[in-house]
C-alpha cells in the first residue's frame, strides 16, 4: 500500500479558527478497500468516508485516524476525527429535530444511507478540547483470527478469518509472544517508513482457542507498517514447528525489516478498539506521543 501525505509526524489541525472538532467511531470490512489513507485511483476507507461527509457539509473535509489500516484489514473500533467549518456544521441537522436525540444521531443515519454495506459510522460526538484521533491515543487494540478446522473458514467468517491448514502448536506460540512483550525496537517486524521510528510498547500479545478457532490478541501504543501482520506470522512459524521462541525474540536485535518469515494474510486482522485519556489529559498525550523515540547506542 502506498503511504498517503497522512504518513507524516504532524498532529492534525487545532479545532479552533472557525472549525468544529467531530469525532467519528467508524466499523468497516476491509476486503474491498485498499486500506484506509486515501489515495489516488483507489478505493479506500477514508476517500469513501471523506465523499460521502463532504456531500453532507457540502465543503470537502479530511478524516484523520488512530491507525490506518492497510489493504484488507478490518475495523469494529476504528476511531477518527474530522474538523468541519461551523458554518457548515448545520447542514448535518434536519430541518425537524426528534427531541431526545443525540446531535448528531440525524447525521449517523443519514451516512447510513449515503454509504456502502462495507462501512459504518457508528457515533459522532464533538470532540473534547485536545482530542486528536491519533496522537492523543493511548494504545490501540487488534485481533487476529485463524481457522484450524480442516475445511478453512465457514462462509460466514471467509472475509474475516485466515484458514490455517497445518497444525499449530499454540503453548509455544504464547510462549514466543511473550518473549516479544515490551518497549523494544520492532524494526523487523515494519515495514520502512521515511522518517518513522520503529520503537513501540507491546503492551499485549497471547492467544486463546475456541473450537476451531484461534484468535491472536495485541495490543501497543502504536504500531508501525505492517507490525501486527507481521508479528503474528513469525510466532506462526514458532507455532508450525519450523523456529523456535528464541528465535522469535532474536529478532528485536534486527535494525531492518526481516526477511526469514512472511505477514499473515490481512483478512484475518481487525481494529477492534482504541483507549485515550481523560479529556484533562489529552493535550498532554499528543506531546508525548510526538516525542520520537530512537534506538539505544
Amino acid at each position: 500500500m502506498t503511504p498517503s501525505n497522512d504518513a507524516t509526524n504532524e498532529p492534525a489541525i487545532d479545532s479552533d479558527g472557525g472549525f468544529v472538532r467531530l469525532r467519528l467511531d467508524i466499523a468497516y470490512d476491509g476486503t474491498e478497500f485498499a486500506g484506509w489513507a486515501t489515495q489516488t485511483g483507489q478505493r479506500t476507507v477514508a476517500g469513501v468516508l471523506e465523499e460521502a461527509l463532504g456531500t453532507v457539509f457540502r465543503t470537502p473535509v479530511v478524516l484523520r485516524a488512530a491507525g490506518r489500516t492497510d489493504t484488507g484489514v478490518h475495523a469494529s473500533g476504528q476511531v477518527a476525527h474530522v474538523d468541519v467549518p461551523a458554518e457548515a456544521l448545520g447542514n448535518a441537522y434536519p430541518r425537524t429535530p426528534r427531541p431526545q436525540d443525540p446531535e448528531f444521531a440525524p447525521l449517523v443515519r443519514r451516512l447510513g444511507r449515503f454509504l456502502p454495506e462495507d462501512v459504518r459510522v457508528l457515533d459522532i460526538v464533538r470532540a473534547p478540547a485536545g482530542f486528536d484521533a491519533r496522537f492523543s491515543a493511548l494504545r490501540r487494540h487488534y485481533e487476529y483470527r485463524l481457522s484450524i478446522a480442516a475445511f478453512g473458514a465457514t462462509p460466514q467468517q471467509a472475509r474475516f478469518v485466515t484458514p490455517w491448514p497445518r497444525r499449530l502448536d499454540v503453548a509455544a506460540m504464547a510462549a514466543a509472544s511473550a518473549g516479544l512483550v515490551g518497549l523494544h525496537d520492532f524494526a523487523a517486524f515494519c515495514r520502512h517508513r521515511e522518517g518513522a521510528t520503529t520503537i513501540r510498547d507491546l503492551q499485549r500479545f497471547d492467544w486463546a482457542v475456541t473450537g476451531d478457532l484461534v484468535t491472536a490478541y495485541v495490543t501497543a501504543d502504536a504500531f508501525c507498517w505492517s507490525m501486527v501482520r507481521s508479528l503474528v506470522g513469525a510466532v506462526l512459524a514458532v507455532g508450525e514447528g519450523r523456529r523456535d521462541a528464541a528465535w522469535c525474540a532474536g529478532l528485536l536485535d534486527a535494525t531492518a525489516r526481516s526477511s526469514a518469515f512472511a505477514a499473515a494474510p490481512a483478512r484475518g486482522l481487525s481494529l477492534v478498539g482504541v483507549d485515550y485519556p481523560p479529556d484533562d489529559q489529552l493535550e498532554a498525550r499528543i506531546l508525548l506521543t510526538r516525542d520520537l523515540r530512537t534506538r539505544p547506542t
